[in-house]
């Protein structure tokens, strides 16, 4: 091939159908799948994350599943490390590497265009932080580095301590766009607001048919804590409360699916800044294909 190593990234927000589309794409022109979400990366939270099942790969080999334990936590630069190595491996094997995820901050920073912070835990500073309420927190990270605080999960303390740590240290999370590892063709899958917010409804119903619940008892059950699980954001959060007693099944699923809708936003937001995506919605499959060929053969 020459040059840098070509790389498909396909993003966008939750429930949209970009791991139907990247299956698809991958058994067309020989591909392998490397996984860009920061939950999916832990091994035991599948129907939460809506993880890809065995039956649905159809054979495509993925990557960065289930490559830690939920109760330890697995970092940006642990994700990166890892992914690069996935793609050298695919690469090897004269396979094309297919990025796929909904966290963007990964799959930024596994490219190069946002260099991760070397910034070490601050003891004095998270015992300090540990003090404030979440609101305050939130306002500190907003004032500090406001381009951060669009897209991060506003409730989860951990990230927000660990961005606030990172801003004070260096002002905000530094963009370096020179560091450019890949060389990429970036899709974007996308629907109508209505019709995601339907999507998200009728998968969050199908999960908690699925099993969601059972799940969650048994993470619990094999030692997964109720604050490891807030912390783990999103499902596993409204389930923590959930099996703690604080709301019922049905405040639950309505909560958290208003919660969901609120990251796809932060997703779209987070993806739309960045103008090298070309997007489409999950029916232009055809298109996809016709975009991806062209592009090897130039």
């Amino acid at each position: 091939m020459g040059g840098m190593q070509k790389i498909i990234i396909i993003a966008g927000p939750t429930a949209v159908g970009k791991t139907a589309l990247s299956i698809e794409l991958a058994k067309a022109i020989q591909g392998e799948i490397v996984s860009a979400d920061s939950r999916q990366v832990y091994r035991g939270l599948d129907i939460g994350t809506g993880k890809v099942t065995a039956e649905e790969m159809q054979g495509v080999p993925h990557h960065l599943l289930d490559v830690a334990e939920p109760k330890e936590i697995f970092s940006a630069a642990e994700y990166v490390e890892k992914a690069r190595a996935a793609i050298a491996g695919i690469a090897a094997r004269g396979r094309i590497p297919i990025v796929v995820g909904g966290t963007g901050f990964y799959i930024d920073a596994l490219i190069g265009t946002t260099k991760l912070p070397d910034v070490a835990p601050d003891k004095n500073i998270r015992k300090e932080l540990a003090g404030k309420s979440l609101g305050e927190l939130r306002e500190e990270l907003e004032r500090l580095d406001p381009e951060r605080a669009q897209a991060i999960d506003m409730k989860n303390r951990v990230r927000l301590v660990r961005a606030i740590e990172i801003a004070r240290t260096l002002g905000k999370v530094p963009k370096l766009a020179s560091e450019k590892r890949y060389d990429v063709l970036w899709l974007g899958i996308t629907l109508p607001k209505e019709e995601l917010a339907e999507k998200i409804s009728a998968r969050l119903r199908a999960r908690a048919e699925a099993g969601l619940f059972e799940e969650a008892e048994r993470l619990h059950a094999e030692g997964l804590s109720y604050e490891r699980m807030e912390e783990l954001g999103l499902e596993y959060r409204y389930l923590s409360r959930y099996l703690a007693g604080t709301i019922t099944r049905e405040e639950m699923l309505r909560e958290l699916e208003t919660e969901i809708r609120k990251y796809a936003k932060r997703q779209m937001t987070w993806f739309k800044r960045n103008k090298e995506i070309l997007w489409f919605s999950p029916r232009q499959a055809p298109d996809v294909l016709q975009r991806v060929l062209k592009w090897f053969s130039a």
